[in-house]
């Protein structure tokens, strides 16, 4: 399977999830590396579009193309097992806490999340700790610029 990740093109070179761990997100509290990924190129831009403004859109990302061996278990949260507000912003501590033991348990090295950004559309998430995670590899790089179309009203 094939993942993607919009990034900075200075981190694009490796998956370490440090970037995550400095802030809580929506599957991480903070202290926690995870690497976020997406099922497609357009809700990995969602994913980020929504934290930019025309004024802060920058020119240094990258789309980074993430192959994850089809033979790695996924782990996959389900909706009834979510809380009514886990979409909500700022992420609450209960979604959280559903990446953190994620990651702490070493069950999977890959966890498949709902997207709070496109419903219906899914979020992996990669444990960087995991004995398997060396298997899941970097394929592709390229230049992303973003469509200022976006964020115009």
């Amino acid at each position: 399977m094939v993942v993607f990740r919009l990034s900075k093109r200075k981190y694009a070179d490796r998956l370490s999830g440090r970037g995550a761990a400095k802030y809580a997100n929506r599957w991480n509290s903070r202290g926690t590396e995870i690497i976020y990924t997406s099922e497609s190129r357009a809700l990995a831009m969602a994913e980020v579009a929504v934290h930019l403004t025309l004024a802060t859109l920058p020119d240094d990302y990258v789309m980074i193309e993430i192959n994850i061996p089809d033979k790695l278990p996924i782990k996959q949260v389900h909706f009834k097992d979510l809380p009514a507000n886990w979409a909500s912003s700022p992420p609450v501590t209960s979604t959280q806490r559903i990446g953190d033991a994620f990651v702490s348990s070493m069950q999977a090295c890959v966890l498949k999340v709902p997207s709070a950004v496109v419903p219906g559309d899914y979020n992996f998430l990669l444990n960087p700790h995991h004995k398997d995670f060396k298997q899941i590899k970097i394929i592709k790089v390229v230049p992303f610029v973003f469509d200022k179309r976006i964020f115009q009203n």
